[in-house]
């Protein structure tokens, strides 16, 4: 088939393109290479991609409504991958504008030029954040009317479109709620990331909540792995399976429903590692959730799959990419 994939050259972007290129997929990307955090890394990604003859990228922002219009024109790709976003629930704080710029204007840029160019089926990234205040475990079916953080909000605004797009213009759409996905190439602004970096050079971490937090950690080959099933899973007004009674339209939590305590966390970093975390307790910072429980049920009744690395194991992955990549 052919894709088309915005934010290639981000963490899950850059997984999922190089899986379908491997599965003989043509890939169309586009990434704007936003300077969030390190460009150099984001190359770095670009570069394992470059070498596949049916890979072609454009580097434009989601704000740009017509050139996003004529690279889907032109693309004309069976199924869309929505993955490029303003990403990081405490940035939101300070620069909240750029949120609405690429979470919501972009998101709209894209779904209006599959207003005119539809695809078989577009899957658009969200995030367990969208969960907010609700208790745990979070549900598909569950209300989202409480974000925390400004971040949440954007992205359950692009949820909201989706749909109504969904439902007046036809258009099948999945929404993929994340789960603290994590792995090897990560983002530099990820605990996981920080800690590992602090812990290697000696320096202390900082524990908000004095670590008193606990997320459903997702690794990053299963996050792929559920992705590529649910592609042919395309959403059916008022079927079974978690639709919308009213659109084409699906939401599935993408996590393994096993949280585990960040002391955890830490402690599986120590041991890939063989050093011992230096410890800063902090207060809790605004907009964070203190546990995040994804229910996996649907996505196990769609696609027989259900996220399984344990955070050992994805933990250690991580630190050997990090020390060959830094080379510490």
């Amino acid at each position: 088939m052919r894709f088309l994939v915005t934010g290639f050259a981000g963490f899950i972007g850059m997984h999922l393109a190089l899986r379908l290129l491997r599965d003989g997929h043509e890939v169309v990307g586009l990434d704007g290479f936003t300077d969030y955090y390190d460009p150099v890394l984001k190359r770095a990604r670009f570069a394992r991609l470059k070498d596949f003859p049916q890979f072609a990228a454009h580097e434009v922002m989601l704000e740009n409504g017509a050139a996003i219009s004529a690279i889907v024109r032109e693309a004309r790709a069976d199924v869309v991958v929505h993955l490029a976003a303003q990403a990081g629930v405490r940035y939101s704080l300070e620069h909240p504008g750029s949120y609405i710029n690429a979470n919501i204007v972009g998101t709209f840029n894209l779904l209006e030029a599959l207003r005119a160019h539809p695809a078989r089926h577009l899957l658009m990234a969200s995030t367990s954040s969208v969960y907010g205040a609700n208790s745990p475990p979070f549900r598909e079916t569950d209300r989202t009317d409480y974000p925390l953080s400004i971040y949440a909000a954007t992205k359950k605004a692009g949820e909201d479109l989706g749909h109504s797009y969904a439902h007046l213009f036809a258009q099948p759409i999945t929404m993929l709620r994340f789960f603290t996905v994590y792995g090897a190439w990560y983002r530099p602004d990820m605990a996981l990331f920080k800690f590992t970096k602090a812990i290697l050079a000696g320096d202390p971490i900082d524990l908000y909540n004095s670590g008193r937090m606990r997320r459903d950690f997702t690794y990053i080959d299963d996050v792929v792995e559920g992705l590529v099933r649910l592609v042919d899973k395309t959403p059916v007004a008022g079927a079974d399976a978690g639709c919308s009674p009213a659109a084409p339209f699906r939401v599935v939590n993408i996590g393994g429903g096993s949280p585990i305590d960040l002391a955890d966390y830490i402690a599986a970093i120590e041991s890939a590692t063989g050093r011992k975390a230096i410890r800063r307790n902090l207060p809790m910072q605004p907009g964070d959730m203190v546990e995040t429980f994804a229910s996996p049920e649907l996505i196990e009744k769609l696609t027989g799959f259900t996220p399984r690395t344990v955070v050992a194991t994805g933990v250690d992955h991580f630190v050997k990419w990090y020390r060959d990549y830094y080379r510490c």
